[in-house]
């Protein structure tokens, strides 16, 4: 199983960026798909999780301004970050977990199998 997110980068304040988490090894529509972060001395947290039926939810700190989705056809999952804030600054993880685990669950990092390898997001000016 591989997955390999792409798409970070530095980015000014309130501008956007898009990353892309590609997946293989694995049947893409069986499994929901979270994005986490992490900066460094902190713990990987919580930003999104999308479901198979496309239902996503998100950490209170980016609802309104992230929106995940996904192509199950490219099996490859979207995180489509807006007025970013230098807050938003970390490393960011797609992971993947089977569809049956309850949606608690899906809002720690402990609830999913597999990980990919992060991509840096920077926002600055």
């Amino acid at each position: 199983v591989q997955l390999q997110a792409s798409g970070g980068g530095l980015v000014l304040p309130g501008g956007s960026l898009r990353l892309s988490c590609a997946v293989s090894g694995l049947t893409f529509s069986n499994y929901a798909m979270g994005w986490f972060r992490q900066v460094p001395g902190k713990e990987r947290e919580f930003v999104a999780v999308i479901r198979r039926s496309g239902n996503a939810y998100y950490s209170t700190s980016v609802k309104g301004r992230f929106t995940a989705s996904r192509g199950n056809a490219k099996s490859t999952v979207y995180l489509q970050m807006n007025s970013l804030k230098p807050e938003d600054t970390a490393v960011y993880f797609c992971a993947a977990t089977p569809m049956s685990k309850i949606l608690s669950t899906l809002y720690n990092k402990d609830g999913y199998d597999y990980w990919g390898q992060g991509t840096l997001v920077t926002v600055s000016s």
